[in-house]
């Protein structure tokens, strides 16, 4: 039965029974079968699926709501089952959920794979049937993973595909001039290049395409434009490869004229895409990989030119094609919020505090809000059904004054606190940035840590040249805390929260023993960590692939 089945990940969900199309179910239902897709093989505890399926408000009966999921995926995966038949294809363990499909099954493993087999086949000479591998894989693309899907488990998973995507278009590209095709290739590069201005190696091969294409204008041009690009966004210069390619355009250098038996363009650290595990679909899935050099997450490989200078106090925004970072606001709009919505409620004297909070609930959906915006119009109807307001001169009764006074005071003075309460949270909510002097230590390490991932996402050698993750090395830049857990020695993670020092030891002796962590589930289902040591670390921990080689990367962590 798993051997007829089919999944696709790589755009809309989809899955296939021979050539009859599934009817997956419900949204919550697919992010169940999403989940234990990403760990194919491996199984997966209740807990871990109610984290990834309901990372903001799990319900209260998570396992019972887990246990009906999978009923209803059984139910579609394996029709012809009877009910008290043992499922095949989905079981339960002793640890959790385990999902049986044949790797290739699955179109985020066949892209990876195409795109490794591209690459070996490029490094043997075989350009023509590596460009044909690359295609292929990329022609699996239907659009962004895991559209409607929220939560860390699967936006870690969307900015991995992602960006093994943009190295496949690279590498496509890298190909496609190592053949020659220069001028064909210049309108493909300059799409990528406006999806992805800040990817360097695609306006290196933008620079050699339209060179060899007789436009040396054009390519100075194109360098110009990145240039003021980082100078006026970052305040970094374009990196030393890309600023060689430039001189040697400047001179015309000769050996530029037409490819070279080795790549022109620069290698990055993230453009190398490992061999998927047999049984594993994504590395940042929920249980750990096979050991080996890690493919690029949404926080492994990094790079910056020389000598940046230190990061603006909020991030930069991400490349097109990325998730954009939450946008810092300019403070003033918090008072300005806070100001209005309380305006509204002391101008009406309380007749329009319902309009403002159901506002609120609207913005931040939530129900809780809703149901105090709908309290205070029912406060607001009370009021207007106790005045008489066909005889106005009629006297109020002393008890119904007393009610109406305290009705009023609480629709009018109570509303206004509320929404002045509302308004710093949302403010938080929204920018993720605390409104008071207290937070802001905090926030400005936090923009810190932002920053240093954005410039290992977009310039690999940044790893390197500001000693990204490693705070056991000699540095001036400041990366916010962050730690690189798969380079630093033992006395950093032991000064980390949460982690003890026999913890710390067992996190070093496994990683030299068993090669280098992909995810924070896998160090954790590795070393057996508990959720009270891993939750602290989560916004701290770097995992980037090996820098050197294996051996070398061994002895800095040991």
């Amino acid at each position: 039965m798993s051997g007829q089945l089919r999944f696709e990940i790589l755009g809309p969900q989809r899955a296939w029974y021979a050539d009859r199309e599934i009817d997956l179910g419900p949204g919550k239902q697919r992010a169940v079968l999403a989940v234990l897709l990403l760990s194919a093989g491996r199984p997966v505890s209740t807990g871990q699926i109610v984290d990834a399926v309901w990372p903001e408000e799990p319900p209260a009966n998570g396992p019972n709501v887990v246990q009906k999921y999978v009923a209803g995926l059984r139910r579609v995966l394996e029709p012809d089952r009877s009910p008290r038949t043992p499922g095949q294809v989905l079981s339960l363990t002793d640890a959790g959920y385990l999902l049986r499909v044949n790797p290739e099954a699955v179109d985020a493993v066949r892209f990876e794979r195409g795109v490794q087999a591209a690459r070996q086949r490029h490094a043997a000479g075989r350009t023509e049937q590596a460009l044909s591998e690359v295609a292929t894989a990329l022609d699996l693309w239907q659009g962004e993973p895991f559209t409607g899907f929220t939560g860390l488990l699967f936006e870690a998973a969307r900015q991995r595909l992602v960006e093994l995507r943009a190295v496949a278009l690279e590498t496509r590209a890298e190909l496609t001039l190592d053949l020659g095709r220069h001028r064909e290739t210049v309108g493909e590069l300059v799409e990528l290049v406006a999806e992805f201005p800040v990817r360097e190696r695609l306006r290196h091969q933008l620079m050699l395409a339209l060179y060899r294409s007789g436009r040396q204008a054009e390519a100075l041009a194109a360098y110009r434009e990145f240039g003021d690009l980082l100078r006026e966004e970052y305040g970094i210069e374009p990196g030393e490869a890309l600023q060689e390619l430039h001189r040697r355009i400047l001179r015309s250098d000769p050996t530029l004229a037409k490819p070279s038996t080795e790549p022109e363009t620069p290698q990055p650290v993230a453009a190398t895409v490992p061999e998927p595990a047999p049984s594993v679909v994504a590395p940042p899935g929920l249980i750990p990989t096979q050991p080996g050099p890690a493919a690029p997450a949404v926080v492994s490989a990094p790079s910056p030119p020389l000598l940046l200078p230190p990061p603006p106090m909020s991030p930069p925004p991400p490349a097109t094609g990325t998730k954009p970072a939450r946008r810092q606001a300019p403070h003033w709009a918090s008072r300005t919020v806070t100001i209005l919505g309380t305006a509204l409620v002391l101008l009406s004297f309380g007749c329009l505090t319902w309009l403002v909070i159901l506002a609120y609930a609207g913005w931040r959906r939530s129900w809780r809000l809703a149901v105090a915006g709908v309290g205070y119009l029912a406060l607001l109807v009370v009021e207007v059904t106790m005045l008489d307001i066909e005889n106005p001169d009629a006297e109020v009764p002393g008890p119904e004054a007393v009610t109406f006074l305290g009705l009023a005071l609480i629709t009018w003075l109570a509303g206004a606190v509320h929404v002045v309460l509302l308004s710093r949270g949302l403010w938080e909510a929204i920018t993720g940035r605390p409104d008071s002097a207290r937070g802001r230590a905090d926030e400005e390490r936090r923009i810190r840590r932002e920053h240093a991932r954005y410039l290992l996402y977009h310039y690999p050698a940044a790893r390197a040249e500001l000693g990204l993750g490693r705070p056991d090395l000699p540095r001036t830049f400041d990366d916010g805390g962050l730690v690189d857990v798969n380079a630093v020695p033992e006395q950093v993670l032991t000064a980390l929260p949460g982690l003890t020092p026999e913890q710390s030891r067992q996190i070093v002796v496994d990683r030299w023993l068993r090669g280098p962590y992909a995810s924070m589930e896998e160090l954790a289902a590795r070393c057996l960590l508990p959720p009270s040591a891993t939750e602290p670390l989560r916004d701290l921990l770097l995992f980037l692939p090996p820098a050197s080689r294996p051996d070398e990367a061994r002895t800095h962590g040991s």
